[in-house]
């Protein structure tokens, strides 16, 4: 009687242990399951991409190439920021930060405001402004050679990296011809053209309401010494990101439909790259 009692006890106790080898066993794998997904949550963005898929796009094209329309369509696609310098340094100097502060003393003294503090700028907006939390379109800058390397630099304390130069090519005579008829909305930088992307309302910017310009210095003495500058300093830039395999020259001559479809296609052939590289 006693030993069938000492066997069923050491059957139950057997038992026991079994069952709270599982419920640990189980209890690990529960832990390793929710850090697997605390992990992928915390490496997919809102828009469902890893940072590794964040845009990172510099624009380059001349004055009137089509920057300002096709920026907005890349921007609102991608959910990502426009970095333009212009704006961003009458933005910093407006809100008196410590850049905008140091590039105002530069200014007021007829000075050029340094790569450095442009860069600087560029950093803070990646760190600070929400927008570019999947991205950027850089506008503007780098324009020479050693901003590009600078550019680089910050980006890559960053373990991030320039992932197209977008060039929007154009013929000088043409865009002459397309610069006089343009229209801007001061406070946005949304442009127009009489006659290629005429506004709804005469002089009058399509979203805010607001009355549209023509700026002083769209005239054909004044545009042919800035696309000879523009291409003085862009060649070099061009070339410089060429040999890194990130230059993707479109034809801006193209109605502006079919220069968003050229650069729609330079993303899509990009993801199509990638996804293929990460299955190997």
């Amino acid at each position: 009687m006693s030993s069938t009692l000492d066997k069923a006890k050491d059957a139950a106790a057997s038992e026991l242990d079994h069952l709270k080898n599982l419920v640990s066993q189980l209890s690990e794998r529960i832990t390793d399951l929710e850090k697997k997904g605390q992990a992928k949550v915390q490496s997919v963005l809102p828009s469902g991409r890893t940072p590794a898929e964040e845009l990172r796009l510099i624009l380059i094209g001349p004055p009137g190439a089509g920057k300002g329309t096709q920026a907005p369509n890349i921007r609102e696609k991608y959910n990502v920021c426009h970095l333009a310098t212009g704006d961003m340094l009458r933005s910093e100097v407006s809100k008196k930060t410590p850049l905008g502060v140091e590039a105002k003393k530069i200014m007021d003294n007829g000075g050029l405001v340094s790569d450095e503090i442009v860069v600087g700028m560029i950093k803070n907006q990646l760190e600070t402004n929400k927008e570019c939390q999947l991205g950027f379109i850089l506008d503007g800058f780098p324009r020479t050679v050693v901003q590009a390397e600078k550019l680089d630099a910050m980006l890559q304390s960053k373990n991030q990296s320039i992932d197209h130069a977008l060039e929007l090519k154009i013929a000088d005579n043409l865009l002459i011809s397309r610069i006089t008829g343009r229209l801007i909305h001061p406070a946005s930088g949304r442009s127009y053209h009489r006659e290629f992307n005429p506004p709804k309302k005469e002089m009058t910017d399509d979203i805010s309401g607001e009355p549209l310009i023509q700026r002083s210095d769209d005239n054909v003495e004044a545009l042919r010494k800035r696309l000879l500058t523009y291409h003085q300093q862009t060649g070099p830039v061009v070339d410089y990101y060429a040999k890194q395999g990130k230059h993707a020259p479109i034809d801006a001559s193209q109605s502006p439909k079919l220069v968003w479809s050229a650069i729609s296609a330079v993303f899509a052939q990009s993801e199509k790259a990638r996804k293929a590289e990460a299955t190997k």
